[in-house]
């Protein structure tokens, strides 16, 4: 569906249950910006429920990296309130009954591009909502 992240060479995913420690098993980078797809996984089906973002391109059009990178954006960033993420994930695993997550990730620059993770979240948020008719359910507005 999201063929537009087929271009990024510095990409990984990893799974998450509710018995398992983020940290342990997030293998994003500390040190890039990017994006990051949710998916849950249940008796073998996968949906979406998420798009997210770490780093953003200013307006001098440099990339600013948060301190942590897309790792420390999904250890320790808020969702579900003020509640850091290797709290709330592992939460919400429980309260929707979802077996694992799956968590793709990609980094948006290299050498030969500097793409905003923000546009490319709205512009996936975009096309999720015009052929489902609604936003991933983790996701709130775009």
């Amino acid at each position: 569906m999201f063929d537009e992240l087929s271009k990024y060479n510095e990409k990984n995913h990893f799974f998450l249950t509710p018995d398992e420690n983020l940290r342990q098993v997030c293998n994003a980078p500390n040190d890039k910006s990017g994006i990051y797809l949710i998916y849950t996984s249940k008796d073998g089906d996968e949906e979406l429920i998420y798009i997210g973002i770490s780093g953003k391109v200013t307006k001098d059009g440099s990339l600013f990296i948060r301190k942590g990178g897309i790792k420390d954006r999904m250890i320790n960033g808020h969702q579900f309130g003020k509640i850091p993420r290797k709290i709330s994930w592992k939460r919400q695993i429980k309260i929707e009954n979802i077996e694992k997550l799956h968590i793709y990730w990609y980094v948006t620059h290299n050498d030969k591009f500097t793409d905003c993770p923000r546009i490319l979240e709205n512009s996936l948020l975009k096309k999720h909502f015009e052929f489902f008719g609604r936003l991933p359910k983790w996701n709130k507005e775009f």
